[in-house]
C-alpha cells in the first residue's frame, strides 16, 4: 500500500480521468478544498544549563607540575610517587585516577613533563629543558651580556 499525501492523492485522480487541473487558469478546485496539513506541534523551550561553580584552587595540572619541579630527583618522580604526593597535599586521588592520568598525558603532549621511564601516564617524569629556566624569563626580566639572567636574589 502506498501513502500518498492528500494534494498528490487529488492530483493522481486528476491525471488517472484525463484533466489535470494545475494546467489550467481556470481550474475549478480550489486549494482551500483540499484538506490542510497538520499543524507542526510547537518547539520545546530549549532547558537552561545549571552549570556547577569552578571550583577554586589549582588544577591538577598545576598541582603535578609544582609536585615535579620541586622534586630533586635526578631520574624524576614516578606515577606512584606523584599520586602519593598529591594525596599528601589533599587532593582525593582514588576518586580522580582519570583526571590525574589525563593531566599526565596531556602534560606530556605540551612538553612540559618529559618520560624518563614508562609510556602514557605510566613511568617516571621530570621537567622539560624548556620549562625549567628560570623564573625571571617568565616575569619577563631581561639577560645581561653574557647571557645571565639579572638575578634580584629572587631564584
Amino acid at each position: 500500500m502506498v501513502c500518498l499525501s492528500t494534494a498528490s492523492a487529488l492530483r493522481l485522480l486528476q491525471t488517472q480521468s484525463g484533466s489535470l487541473s494545475s494546467d489550467r487558469p481556470d481550474s475549478n478546485i480550489n486549494m482551500a478544498e483540499v484538506a490542510p496539513a497538520p499543524a507542526a506541534a510547537p518547539a520545546k523551550a530549549a532547558k537552561k544549563k545549571t552549570s556547577k561553580p569552578k571550583k577554586a584552587g589549582p588544577s591538577v595540572s598545576e598541582l603535578i607540575v609544582k609536585t615535579v619541579a620541586a622534586s630533586k630527583e635526578r631520574s624524576g618522580v614516578s606515577a606512584a610517587a606523584l599520586k602519593k604526593a598529591l594525596a599528601a597535599g589533599g587532593y582525593d586521588v582514588d576518586k580522580n585516577k582519570a583526571r590525574v592520568n589525563t593531566a599526565i598525558k596531556s602534560l606530556l603532549t605540551k612538553g612540559t613533563l618529559v618520560h624518563t621511564k614508562g609510556t602514557g601516564a605510566a613511568g617516571s617524569f621530570k621537567m622539560s629543558k624548556t620549562t625549567e629556566r628560570c623564573c625571571c624569563q617568565a616575569r619577563g626580566l631581561e639577560e645581561n651580556q653574557r647571557g645571565l639572567w639579572m638575578h634580584e636574589g629572587i631564584c
